[in-house]
């Protein structure tokens, strides 16, 4: 008990000061197998994409329940299509403390050119992404480790910037 609370409280103590942070200021999309990427810059697409948004984030000490890239309500996905074309996405936020860009989250996108439908993996435990995510928010719930449908919103964003390429 005492390990899990001290455990706990680390994290806390990590990510409060990134979640102190501001606002998103870029997203990287790498493909994983091509090694290419590009960029969304465009603050009018950034602003709907905050890393501090959906489960294990709070407002008024109320537990967010959506926001992100994730359709959180949809929950966890236990079959998708294999084979998909997957990315590496790094979010960007601008520091306050120091004023710099820094990555803050990194998840997994695929989208299924069939149905249109996107998924998104949150890295877990065993992932190298999992302790940069845990200090900026550890989402908790047992979501890290999962798969998720990705947000229309952000499936949009993602075509537009591809198309733009």
């Amino acid at each position: 008990m005492k390990v899990s609370f001290v455990s706990g409280l680390i994290v806390v103590l990590l990510a409060t000061p990134l979640s102190a942070k501001g606002i998103t200021t870029k997203i990287t999309l790498r493909e994983t197998s091509l090694k290419t990427s590009f960029e969304i810059t465009d603050p009018s697409v950034l602003e709907g994409f905050n890393v501090w948004a959906g489960p294990g984030t709070f407002v008024n000490e109320v537990e967010g329940t959506r926001g992100f890239i994730i359709d959180w309500p949809a929950g966890i996905v236990v079959e998708r299509p294999s084979g998909l074309r997957r990315y590496e996405v790094m979010f960007y936020v601008h520091s306050s403390n120091s004023g710099d860009q820094q990555l803050a989250y990194v998840v997994f996108y695929e989208n299924d050119p069939r149905s249109g439908q996107g998924f998104v993996y949150l890295p877990g435990h065993s992932d190298e992404q999992y302790p940069l995510n845990t200090r900026a928010i550890f989402r908790g719930h047992d979501l890290e480790g999962n798969w998720f449908r990705a947000t229309t919103p952000w499936q949009n964003a993602v075509r537009m910037s591809i198309s733009a390429r």
